[in-house]
């Protein structure tokens, strides 16, 4: 094997890509910041412990392990910033009110997923810890829609269910996680006969509920249908009640809103209203989210919690490349007033590549499109 050849679905970003990735990091990260919501760099790499206790065992399955050569600890590199960001809430800053917390680096997955299709995706997000309130909910939602927005992504879809609903049809199976799972499972694959045979214990209208779960997608009209349908629980109520309240405080966004109760991406993970958004001519989300207030328990202090995350080298993919302003060749020199012009130009915000001496056959490699040429007394910028 030669040795520049890299892992399966481990890649090098290479220059045009990664400006175009770096660019949107910038303008994204700004926009958070002026909504409120600061920024954590928290590290790769924590003791296994802290980064799997108390989420969804599909997250540790996607965990690289690593022993520590100095304690012989077991430590693991990040899957997701999510859970990291809960511990920095939970015991760095230990507010007491709301805290906004915003994120972007890398993470490392055993196997690939997202429309990247990569084992190291670029994972940008925000979390709001603190309130257990729908306003939060709708504030997350409303700030995934414009980060979405603000990177050049039209025609939104966006599609919500609740854990809280599925929660409330199962509770008959009594702990049983291995049980809940196969049902979780049957419903993810909209399977009905499967659904049936596992819920053959239940009660009939928790049985015929789980079954009509599987049918109820589509707009807002959805939610009435549910309500007719479903058992009338204070969960299911207080759910339902919850998504049409975001049907209609979403509306002015101009994005679409869709809603399948069957659907549940990070069902282990989540414990309340989940979303995820799309965009007409991909195959997978641009962005997930939702409510997770039982991660922060994991580390001893227990907070409301609501988010949401994207993969900056997926959402590329996504909107129109964006044009790389190309650069300005100047010749190679030391004369004082050429310096000055240089560092002026530069200053101004224009990328300014010093030819080296012996490289002029190459220059077309530098990306630059004018030439800084002494005329008529001065240094001036023309087209090359």
């Amino acid at each position: 094997m030669r040795n520049w050849l890299l892992p399966e679905y481990i890649e090098d970003v290479l220059p045009a890509k990664a400006m175009q990735i770096e660019s949107l990091r910038r303008s994204l990260l700004d926009l958070l910041d002026v909504n409120g919501y600061q920024l954590v760099i928290p590290p790769m790499l924590e003791y296994l412990e802290s980064l799997i206790t108390g989420v969804a065992h599909d997250l540790d399955l996607a965990t690289f392990k690593v022993v520590d050569q100095l304690t012989g600890r077991l430590m693991g590199i990040r899957a997701d910033i999510t859970p990291q960001a809960a511990r920095i809430d939970a015991h760095m800053l230990n507010n007491q009110g709301v805290t906004r917390l915003c994120y972007a680096g890398s993470v490392l997955r055993t196997t690939p997923d997202g429309l990247a299709h990569t084992r190291q995706p670029m994972q940008l997000g925000a979390e709001l810890f603190g309130h257990s309130g729908i306003e939060a909910d709708i504030e997350i939602q409303r700030l995934m829609v414009k980060t979405l927005q603000a990177a050049g992504v039209e025609a939104l879809q966006i599609d919500f269910s609740h854990v809280g609903i599925f929660d409330s049809l199962i509770s008959q199976a009594k702990g049983s996680e291995s049980l809940k799972q196969s049902i979780y499972q049957a419903l993810q694959s909209k399977d009905q006969t499967e659904i049936i045979a596992l819920t053959k214990d239940f009660d009939a209208s928790n049985c015929k509920a789980l079954c009509r779960l599987t049918e109820l997608n589509g707009d807002a009209d959805v939610l009435d249908a549910a309500a007719k349908d479903l058992p009338k629980t204070p969960e299911i109520t207080k759910a339902l009640n919850d998504l049409k309240q975001v049907a209609s405080e979403l509306a002015d966004l101009g994005v679409g809103l869709s809603f399948d109760l069957a659907e549940l991406r990070g069902y282990h993970y989540h414990s309340g209203m989940v979303f995820a958004a799309y965009a007409q001519g991909c195959s997978g989300p641009l962005a997930y989210g939702g409510r997770y207030d039982e991660v922060g328990r994991a580390f001893g202090r227990s907070r409301a919690a609501t988010g949401f995350s994207l993969d900056l080298r997926g959402l590329i993919k996504a909107i129109p490349p964006r044009t790389v302003k190309k650069g300005i060749l100047a010749p190679y020199g030391k004369e004082v007033s050429l310096l000055n012009k240089i560092n002026s130009l530069r200053a101004s915000g224009e990328k300014v590549v010093q030819e080296l001496p012996g490289h002029e056959a190459y220059k077309q490699e530098l990306n630059c499109d004018r030439k800084l040429v002494h005329q008529a007394g001065q240094w001036q910028v023309i087209a090359l």
